[in-house]
């Protein structure tokens, strides 16, 4: 009782305090002045083999992690590129001492983490198993066993990865923008192809491990429930076998912007955005005295939601659901970038915006710069929270070579930017009088727009050669709606063989992150329809129409259709749409396009888009407009590997793109005229 009332005064005591101060509950709290940042030192010391390590105390949980990283230039892999990724995935399939099942289940026994790049390796632990796991790690990176059988099996992963993103506009932009910038026969531009992985041998992969994954200028990082003196003993043992490998460092090919900004276009005809990207290099490093200034001026233009790019692109214009800016102090790799990825009729409109942004950042508000000073400095004290953090700023004074005190007086530093500083370090840092804008879209919709824009616009293909604009081709007079129709209905097996089946049912799957799901589809004369959709033996989706209502089911929510997608769904009920095209004035012939490189004819029809291929005739793809959420979504299917199905030819493989990513359904079986009404309830 005694402690309740002390309470019940100390409550009393602070209102009062507040009534006698005028606290105005809605004017925003002062900054207090900014706090001294001490930052404790990790104590380190250094293999014989040049294995630099550092070990940051942590006992608050047991738990420790190790990250190993090597401080060494991009190197050149020419003919076998991608002979550095292939070599990593080998460090998980076991060591000259183990076998790869008995490695892999000692991992997984121990509850561990244990992870490989072409850069480094990384493991995480429970405290009482960390020396274990150290151990497996460093057996793995001293003693790798290379095979010819798994580098086979990593060559055939990393082939089919390069052909399900061959038409993802994102991976195309990513691969060819950066060739661009450095040069495609460079150390910083070249790319993998499915020629260069099949050139790899276990020659190669041996070599690339004896020349570059070395201690030599390693740093590995002990973070967590570990003492000192214990873990230096473990790690002196565990990695003094490694060798050194003395490989003479090679200069970076030379690389520059262009002298005035230039368009760079890569046509993909299946995109149905474009990515837009506004790249330049430069020579910042962390320890410049514009560097605060430079990566200011970038947080105020595209930092987060409330930057600038944000804020038009996306709020003002609605071109986009994301418009961002980075900027880059890598040691090897300095650069500035932003990107978006926007409808492809707004292309234009977005780079005009992107420009103006990147044109008027040299000037910044009072209050842009005090919010922006804020939230990095607010970052960078939550950052302390982890230790890790310490590891990090610890390595980057060593790879950077920053002075003693940059993160001490990091608050400090910020504190200092001036509008001035930002102007001056945005004239070195954020070119856009000498950026390339490079756009990965589909050019027939997108390039009349970007020719007006005033700058040089060059066509590359997917892999950074140069081509001619690509133009469209011309439909002769005599093709069209009714006779395109005609012709798919004639190649699939005629109209009299169509007209036996008055339904179908497709069972597909496809494989996702590992996972499989399965799709039933049940179509049906008078536009019936039902879609099931299976995960792990449990309906995650259903989508049901009986030619008059429907509706959509998802985690046991009905949702019923609208009347606008009813409507739509009744244009033509035809179980062949395309016996349906002469009997509408709704489609309309739009040109010849390209795809799964195959001409194909274009017919345009309300939300949807179709394209039969002008050789044979057969449905190459289809294009859908639907709306979710109130903003519109446009989703590519092609279709392809026809086979004969009771007289007529159906898609036995079925790709959609969804969110940039390819989704492809391998179809099991189709059956005939079993379709019930029953089904469509």
């Amino acid at each position: 009782m005694k402690k309740q009332l002390t309470y019940i005064a100390a409550a009393f005591f602070f209102t009062g305090m507040v009534s006698a101060q005028k606290i105005d509950l809605n004017a925003m709290p002062k900054p207090g002045p900014t706090p001294a940042i001490n930052i404790a030192k990790p104590k380190t010391f250094q293999l014989s083999n040049g294995l630099t390590v550092m070990v940051v105390e942590n006992n608050k949980l047991p738990r420790v992690t190790a990250n190993l990283s090597m401080d060494r230039p991009p190197y050149y892999e020419g003919s076998v590129a991608g002979v550095s990724d292939i070599m990593a995935e080998q460090f998980e399939n076991g060591t000259t001492n183990m076998s790869k099942d008995d490695f892999n289940k000692k991992v997984d026994y121990l509850g561990a983490g244990l992870n490989f790049s072409s850069n480094g390796a990384s493991a995480n632990a429970l405290s009482k198993y960390f020396p274990e796991v150290l151990g497996l790690m460093a057996d793995a990176i001293i003693n790798p066993k290379f095979s010819t059988e798994e580098i086979q099996n990593s060559k055939e992963r990393a082939i089919e990865g390069l052909k399900s993103s061959e038409k993802n506009a994102s991976a195309i932009a990513s691969k060819v923008s950066n060739a661009l910038m450095y040069g495609k026969n460079t150390s910083r531009g070249e790319f993998e192809t499915v020629e260069s992985i099949n050139k790899i041998q276990l020659a190669d992969v041996q070599n690339i491990y004896k020349k570059y994954y070395a201690p030599d200028n390693a740093y590995l990082v002990i973070v967590g429930d570990v003492k000192f003196d214990q873990v230096k003993p473990l790690i002196e043992k565990s990695f003094n076998g490694w060798k050194k490998a003395n490989t003479p460092i090679s200069p970076l090919e030379p690389a520059s912007n262009v002298a005035k900004t230039e368009i760079n276009v890569v046509d993909v005809p299946s995109a149905v955005q474009s990515v837009v990207s506004v790249n330049n290099l430069n020579n910042l490093k962390m320890k410049d005295p514009n560097y605060f200034a430079a990566v200011m001026a970038n947080y105020i233009l595209g930092g987060g939601g409330e930057a600038r790019l944000f804020m038009n692109l996306r709020e003002k214009n609605g071109f986009t659901y994301g418009a961002y800016s980075d900027m880059s102090a890598s040691k090897y790799s300095p650069d500035f970038s932003a990107s978006a990825s926007v409808r492809n009729e707004v292309t234009d409109k977005a780079v005009k915006e992107f420009m103006n942004e990147l044109n008027a950042i040299s000037t910044v508000k009072p209050e842009e710069l005090e919010n922006a000073k804020a939230k990095l400095k607010g970052a960078f004290i939550l950052s302390l929270e982890q230790p890790a953090t310490v590891a990090r700023f610890a390595l980057n004074q060593k790879v950077q070579d920053l002075p003693s005190d940059f993160y001490t007086n990091y608050l400090k530093s910020i504190d200092k930017v001036t509008a001035a500083d930002i102007s001056n370090a945005v004239k070195a840092t954020i070119l856009p009088n000498q950026s390339r804008i490079f756009i990965a879209g589909k050019a027939s919709d997108i390039s009349e727009g970007l020719d007006k824009l005033g700058y040089p616009v060059k066509y590359f293909d997917k892999d950074a050669n140069p081509v001619a604009k690509p133009t469209t081709q011309k439909v002769d007079a005599n093709v069209t709606v009714a006779s395109i129709a005609d012709k798919y209905i004639n190649a699939i097996g005629g109209k009299a063989n169509l007209e036996k089946i008055s339904s179908y049912t497709m069972n597909a799957s496809m494989t996702m992150q590992g996972q499989t799901i399965d799709f039933k589809i049940i179509k049906a004369q008078g536009g019936k329809e039902l879609t099931t959709v299976t995960a792990m033996g449990q309906v995650v989706q259903k989508q049901v129409f009986d030619g008059k209502a429907g509706y959509s089911e998802q985690m046991g929510q009905k949702v019923p259709m609208k009347a606008e997608q009813i409507a739509e769904k009744q244009k033509n009920p035809e179980l062949f749409e395309e016996l349906g095209f002469a009997k509408s004035a709704d489609y309309k012939v739009a040109g010849i396009e390209k795809v799964n490189n195959e001409d194909s004819y274009v017919v345009k029809g309300g939300d949807t888009t179709y394209y039969y291929s002008v050789k044979t005739g057969l449905k190459t793809g289809e294009t859908k407009t639907v709306k979710a959420q109130g903003k519109e979504m446009t989703i590519p299917t092609t279709f392809s590997d026809y086979k004969d199905v009771s007289g007529v030819k159906m898609p036995y493989s079925i790709s959609v793109n969804q969110m940039g990513m390819d989704m492809t359904m391998n179809v099991k079986s189709y059956e005939v005229n079993q379709a019930k009404d029953a089904d469509f309830k």
